[in-house]
């Protein structure tokens, strides 16, 4: 069993000690600083397994991820608040530190979707967990998918209400770009109008919480539609929910994306599997797919994925 005696895990567990003693995670000089040795201890490639950790140290994972949603949430509020302050908030995008993070992902996961629905273009997108930032929705709809309808799903009104302002102004995306400030939990019937929907890393903070949203989206989503989900791997798990691909019952597994780069999370892509009415077989079981679709690991600079908790001084942008 891996726990403090193993280097890596102490270094984290000794940041987890700093970062908890914040008063705020909002962002600023210290903290900052502490989430970018977080990042750096965790992103070199690691073979930890974190579901072998002994519990004390699986609760203190627990307690990291939840502390990097809330200074991540902190962050992209922050900037969202400096571009309402624009006339045209979507012009001055790159004043947010890590835009070009979400250039390269929406990039990324445009490939994959021509790929995967090669004989379409997705009609309506939903994403769930878009917060108060939502660049991945106005990237993929302004450079990539420009007939597409996103629906962004938070259960945060603040964080809706902040996302609306940024493409108000635009006379396109806010035609196209619609936001539900709902749990998704609570959404039915209408996610079968959606062809594909994008599960941000941060719905479902642990592995039972995950579970339940990826089996009401299995419930209720189209046959056929496209499932894409954050995950992590290796020490990267410190930072994020891990998808474990036996979870992901009602859905044919159809790749996952490992990057070795500077890269935080991993890339799960599932398809959703017909319902079908005979109880012959278990219809509930991820279709299994062959082993070299489980675990890719690759350096691409498409794989750039969006990490708002790189190493980057964005002091003068804190003010």
């Amino acid at each position: 069993m891996v726990c403090k005696n193993d280097q890596l895990v102490q270094k984290v567990c000794d940041l987890y000690a700093q970062i908890s003693t914040l008063e705020s995670l909002k962002p600023s000089k210290d903290v900052n600083m502490l989430f970018t040795q977080l990042v750096l201890t965790c992103i070199p490639p690691s073979p930890i397994d974190v579901t072998k950790l002994c519990k004390k140290t699986q609760e203190t994972r627990s307690k990291l991820i939840r502390l990097c949603g809330e200074a991540e949430g902190l962050l992209e509020s922050h900037f969202s608040s400096i571009l309402a302050s624009y006339q045209n908030p979507l012009h001055h995008l790159n004043v947010f530190p890590y835009y070009s993070n979400y250039l390269k992902l929406s990039q990324l996961e445009f490939n994959i979707l021509t790929e995967h629905c090669s004989d379409h273009v997705p009609s309506n997108v939903a994403f769930v967990g878009s917060g108060p930032l939502p660049l991945t929705s106005i990237v993929l709809a302004s450079s990539h998918l420009n007939t597409t309808y996103f629906h962004n799903y938070d259960i945060d009104p603040s964080a809706n209400a902040k996302a609306v302002g940024l493409v108000s102004s635009d006379p396109d995306l806010s035609r196209r770009m619609l936001f539900h400030t709902t749990d998704i939990m609570d959404v039915t019937d209408a996610l079968r109008d959606y062809d594909v929907v994008f599960l941000a890393a941060l719905v479902g903070m642990d592995r039972d919480a995950k579970v339940r949203v990826v089996d009401h989206l299995a419930k209720y989503m189209a046959p056929g539609a496209l499932l894409m989900l954050r995950s992590a791997h290796g020490a990267r798990a410190f930072l994020y929910p891990v998808v474990d691909p036996c979870d992901l019952k009602g859905f044919e597994l159809l790749s996952v994306f490992h990057p070795t780069d500077e890269v935080i999370n991993s890339v799960v892509i599932a398809r959703k599997l017909p319902t079908k009415k005979h109880t012959g077989d278990n219809l509930l079981a991820p279709t299994k797919v062959p082993n070299k679709f489980l675990d890719i690991e690759m350096f691409d600079p498409l794989l750039n994925h969006v990490n708002l908790m790189e190493e980057i001084d964005i002091e003068e942008q804190l003010s």
